[in-house]
């Protein structure tokens, strides 16, 4: 039987399933159900803005869009969102998807925290990163049913989000914390890390190797 929850359907596919599954066995119920109201919140999006995103490819998007944050999933040293669209697409290709779906799913991971460019493309990478805004920053809370939040919620509860989030970012990011250069990921280090010095684009062309 189909799965609904504030209107929306889960995909019923061999592959949703996996990632579910996978999502949870290797990251924290934070993150599991952070990833699951991104999936929903991006489908209510959607039917806001009347654009018709690829349901499985968006629910991929969205369960694999935090895994980078997870060392237990990855010790990879670059960029987490780099780190969790990596896996995302290798995911997607060992599943039998094809090169442009999975090239699909890792752009829409590897741009979800980036300002000003997905809202710019195709309805996966855009709905995606409109989710993501929703779930950690309140974008566009208004202008999405209330009823249908409250049913979000109640599937997947958000607890103590906004604290347990952004100590999750400073635990999958103070180990590479040279990876947050010119990202909103330097904001946390800078915030929470006492001796975390962010390098800004000013010292970086003041101190590169050309005389002037």
């Amino acid at each position: 039987m189909a799965e609904f929850i504030a209107g929306v359907e889960i995909p019923e596919t061999a592959a949703v399933a996996e990632a579910s599954r996978l999502v949870r066995e290797t990251t924290s119920p934070l993150i599991y159900h952070h990833s699951r109201r991104v999936f929903l919140f991006s489908e209510l999006h959607a039917q806001r803005l009347g654009v018709q995103p690829d349901a499985e490819l968006l629910y991929l998007a969205a369960m694999f869009h935090d895994t980078g944050l997870s060392k237990a999933f990855s010790e990879a040293e670059q960029r987490f969102e780099v780190d969790g669209a990596d896996h995302g697409r290798k995911f997607l290709l060992e599943h039998g998807f094809s090169a442009a779906d999975a090239e699909t799913v890792w752009t829409a991971i590897a741009l979800h925290t980036t300002p000003g460019i997905p809202a710019r493309m195709g309805p996966e990478v855009a709905t995606t990163h409109f989710g993501v805004l929703t779930d950690v920053l309140g974008f566009g809370l208004d202008t999405l049913d209330p009823q249908q939040v409250e049913e979000v919620l109640a599937a997947h509860p958000r607890g103590d989000f906004k604290n347990e989030f952004l100590q999750a970012f400073v635990d999958g990011l103070k180990h590479r914390p040279e990876t947050t250069y010119g990202t909103v990921n330097s904001d946390v280090l800078e915030h929470f890390i006492p001796d975390f010095q962010r390098v800004t684009t000013v010292e970086r062309i003041r101190g590169s190797a050309w005389a002037s």
